[in-house]
């Protein structure tokens, strides 16, 4: 700082502190630069009222629509709630990161679902040593899929028996069911407890994890999601397929009629059930919304030869965003905020 100090000697004045211009120009940016600084906070807290506005004419709207819902016991609606986020993640720019723009919307969609009605989550925990208290650290794996789709703050239990857990969705005991997807050669695969036409019966409805898996967790950690209600379309949907025979069919035998029905397969498995020896389910993955009143159906009975006794499927799920989706525009790391 630049200053001009001169002493008279020969008088009893003291001496003098006279500011030079340079030092007014810097106080002077100072204070200007506090008040742009200021203005711009004022301007977030305004921008943050303006969503906080929303959020509650949000709630309103919804509040009508749980109105039009009422009678309906489970409210979810799966192919909706991904159709939000797939809008919202292709109208996005600028810096702010896709995923947690994702995870702020789910939080929103699960905190209206809870006033909706009662909603809570089951996760099959088949290592847990006691249904509730799971032995997994619950930062990572099945138990914390299910909490960032979910909401922080939904209740959830931990079931060590997956067929507990189908029962548990079933009676609505628990709203929504996490179970692991389905791998080849399972001793005990879950999904054969879904075959049935009753009402109640739960269905895969979702397909975890939605918005991307944190960098501490393994790529191989997925997980399906089933509730007892019914699928809808998004156009950017898979279906799982159980093709019930009175013997074995064959994966391969599978896969061609699979291709002869113009299905594209992903994945494909069979079980048979060790209570009844001539009962196989065979299971499929494939591209597409399909019902079971589909045309399509029948065209991949017509190609197995009449070696399926019935076809039905067991859900769809609306296909996660991808790592493409999900990337952001470059954000410079040495901002910080105001």
């Amino acid at each position: 700082m630049s200053v001009n100090v001169f002493f008279d000697f020969s008088r009893s004045y003291d001496y003098h502190y006279i500011p030079s211009r340079l030092f007014y120009l810097r106080e002077l940016k100072a204070m200007s630069a506090d008040t742009s600084l200021d203005a711009l906070r004022q301007e977030i807290d305004d921008i943050d009222n303006n969503i906080h506005d929303l959020i509650m004419r949000r709630t309103q709207v919804i509040e009508k629509v749980r109105e039009t819902k009422r009678g309906q016991t489970v409210k979810i609606r799966p192919a909706r709630e991904c159709s939000i986020l797939y809008r919202l993640i292709e109208r996005h720019k600028g810096p702010f990161p896709k995923r947690e723009l994702a995870r702020i919307w789910r939080e929103l969609i699960v905190a209206t679902l809870s006033f909706e009605g009662p909603f809570s989550i089951g996760v099959h925990m088949p290592d847990a040593s006691e249904p509730d208290e799971p032995r997994h650290d619950r930062r990572s794996g099945r138990w914390n899929m299910a909490r960032d789709q979910y909401g922080s703050f939904t209740p959830m239990s931990g079931y060590t028996s997956a067929r507990q857990l189908i029962n548990a969705v079933r009676s609505l005991e628990t709203t929504i069911g996490v179970l692991a997807v389905p791998e080849r050669k399972e001793e005990k695969p879950w999904w054969p407890h879904l075959v049935s036409t009753a009402e109640d019966t739960p269905r895969i409805i979702n397909r975890l994890p939605f918005i991307g898996a944190p960098d501490n967790r393994g790529p191989n950690e997925q997980a399906l999601v089933v509730c007892p209600v019914k699928s809808e379309p998004t156009g950017r949907d898979r279906t799982y397929l159980v093709v019930e025979s009175a013997g074995e069919i064959g994966l391969e035998r599978l896969a061609t009629a699979l291709k002869q029905a113009e299905m594209i397969s992903t994945f494909t498995s069979v079980w048979r059930d060790p209570e009844t020896p001539s009962r196989f389910l065979h299971l499929a993955e494939v591209e597409g919304f399909i019902r079971d009143e589909d045309s399509i159906i029948l065209r991949l009975s017509e190609c197995l030869e009449g070696a399926a006794s019935s076809i039905m499927t067991i859900g769809s799920y609306s296909q996660p965003l991808s790592l493409e989706q999900l990337e952001t525009e470059n954000i410079d790391q040495g901002n910080e905020p105001p």
